[in-house]
């Protein structure tokens, strides 16, 4: 049941015919905050975005199809800061971003500040598939979203009483004197995917709605490629944390780049990168990272981080807390 078949395409090693899929729902978890209906909600809606991607794996599809697949089921879930569950900025509004990235081309498409848009995974891919561009923000993003007709939505649509308070306290906070930098948590809440296909090529994807009570049009590092996220011919990885300390490092192309350049394992240039450089600058957070010699890595530094795995069982394995032992676990 453990075996697996390895190619050498160019000189990298693959994993053929041995598909595998990892997805996270955001770092920044914390007990506290959590009851067990919140827990029971949160790990089946990890199990059915596992299940979705997988099925598209199974089904023969690149990598690409599966990220999609599993980041849209996160996307509609209310329980993780993307799509439905998105936090509030600070005018009350959500505003979502996300990115896919695809190893085998080395094509990506993004988008950020959009307001509308149901499933903000779907309006990066077609970005990807669809466009000369590889980013689109606000206004323009959605006006192509309409051209190409991706789903809109009323801005109602993304409400949700939780986070609707988690402003409030924020605002309070913030009315209060508290300094923004001493409430790391709203800083946390991202969902993520890649997937290893059948022909040994990578993709990698993430969403988010941002931080709570976030200002100015401000942006993370979800939606930009090399921050957030990255995919290529041996490494991909989707984070979630503290996204300014992500884009100053441009910490997913590093982790990559320390696999490519440096020879490190998944597991050694994931925990050296989000548990050595994120923190040794001041931020913290977490990841997922996929090797296309099926290894992985789940490296956080937090209390929790939503995260999963599934390979060619088909058999979901999902975790929350830090006590939580799943393989590919770093902390």
């Amino acid at each position: 049941m453990f075996e697996r078949r390895y190619a050498v395409r160019d000189g990298i090693l693959v994993s053929m015919g041995s598909p595998m899929l990892v997805i996270h729902g955001g770092a920044g978890v914390e007990r506290k905050e959590m009851t067990a209906a919140d827990e029971t909600a949160a790990r089946s809606a990890l199990e059915a975005a596992l299940r979705a991607g997988h099925a598209e794996l199974e089904a023969g599809k690149p990598a690409v199809e599966a990220v999609t697949a599993a980041i849209r089921v996160l996307e509609d879930a209310p329980q993780f800061n993307a799509g439905r569950g998105a936090v509030f900025n600070h005018d009350g509004r959500n505003e979502l971003d996300s990115s896919i990235m695809d190893g085998a081309s080395g094509k990506a498409g993004a988008v950020a500040g959009v307001h509308r848009v149901k499933n903000p995974i779907l309006l990066a891919r077609t970005v990807m598939d669809k466009s000369r561009h590889v980013m689109m923000v606000g206004d323009g993003a959605e006006a192509f979203a309409k051209e190409q007709g991706i789903t809109l939505v009323d801005p109602k649509y993304f409400r949700t009483e939780k986070r609707w308070e988690q402003l409030q306290k924020a605002l309070r906070d913030e009315k209060a004197g508290v300094a923004l930098l001493d409430i790391g948590r709203n800083y946390f809440g991202t969902v993520g995917a890649l997937a290893l296909d059948a022909e040994g090529h990578l993709a990698a994807g993430t969403s988010t709605g941002g931080m709570t009570n976030k200002r100015y049009g401000r942006v993370g590092d979800s939606p930009i490629i090399g921050a957030g996220t990255w995919a290529d011919e041996r490494c991909a990885v989707s984070g979630t944390g503290w996204g300014e300390f992500y884009i100053r490092d441009a910490a997913a192309h590093e982790i990559c780049a320390r696999v490519r350049l440096s020879g490190e394992s998944i597991a050694r240039a994931a925990r050296e990168v989000i548990n050595g450089e994120i923190p040794k600058a001041g931020g913290d957070g977490g990841a997922i990272v996929l090797g296309s010699d099926g290894s992985f890595a789940f490296p956080f530094n937090t209390e929790g981080m939503y995260r999963g795995w599934i390979g060619a069982d088909g058999e979901p394995h999902v975790a929350i807390y830090a006590q939580d032992a799943l393989r590919g676990d770093e902390h």
